[in-house]
């Protein structure tokens, strides 16, 4: 069953509890607490509907943080994650359920954040979709960049990285070193192996066996795609 079944078709199970257990609950209709499921005590698929209703509630909140919220943004939800034209109209009264909810954003974040490792890179995908939504009216506003460090925090990254991730969505473009993360005066060796440890890390097989649902592969590979491009043109410019 996809992603979208076991959410909306109510399997997902509460044993989550918290703000996502409360907005599964608020979509399905039903009191949290009385609700039992075959699927609330798989680890695996956990994971998956945390991952998946923290994308949407986090999405959903950071497209009103700047006080407007444009059908740019849903559509860039859409773009990055497969989600079948019997569903669309369910998760977009899902994702307007999240906007408007009480619960802050630090909230969701901490409670998906509490399911991996920090820093972990499904979290950073998390991340790189939340960058790409903000995007899709224009640049980034001030109010958007403070909600997107706020949420890097809790999941565990630094100042550094929270820059390195500003960098690769900029309007202007980064660099082939800022989308690798790497200094310009990395030697050719170091260079490979940072490239080889990366996109084994943002495989999306690997990001999928770490609690990433299949409906976010096309993100994944951009992001991998990405990645590839950037050692590609390193390597023509070293002679590699």
């Amino acid at each position: 069953m996809s992603i979208w079944g076991i959410i909306i078709g109510g399997t997902a199970g509460f044993a989550l509890g918290g703000p996502i257990g409360g907005l599964l609950g608020a979509v399905a209709g039903h009191a949290v607490e009385k609700r039992l499921v075959p699927h609330g005590d798989d680890p695996d698929t956990t994971k998956r509907v945390a991952f998946t209703v923290a994308v949407i509630a986090l999405s959903a909140k950071m497209a009103k943080a700047d006080g407007i919220v444009t059908r740019n943004e849903i559509a860039a939800f859409r773009d990055r994650v497969h989600i079948p034209a019997s569903e669309v109209k369910q998760v977009g009264k899902f994702w307007d359920l999240a906007r408007q909810t009480p619960t802050g954003f630090e909230d969701y974040a901490r409670q998906v954040s509490r399911l991996f490792a920090p820093r972990a890179p499904v979290l950073e995908q998390l991340i790189d979709l939340l960058f790409h939504i903000a995007k899709s009216d224009g640049d980034i506003t001030a109010p958007e960049q403070d909600y997107l460090q706020t949420v890097a925090m809790i999941f565990g990254f630094t100042e550094n990285d929270f820059e390195r991730l500003l960098a690769i969505h900029r309007s202007s473009g980064p660099s082939a070193y800022e989308v690798l993360g790497v200094p310009r005066d990395i030697d050719d060796a170091a260079l490979t192996r940072h490239w080889k440890q990366l996109a084994r890390t943002h495989h999306p097989d690997t990001l999928i066996g770490e609690g990433m649902p299949e409906e976010f592969v096309a993100a994944a590979n951009d992001r991998l795609a990405d990645i590839n491009a950037a050692y590609d043109a390193l390597a023509r410019q070293r002679g590699l």
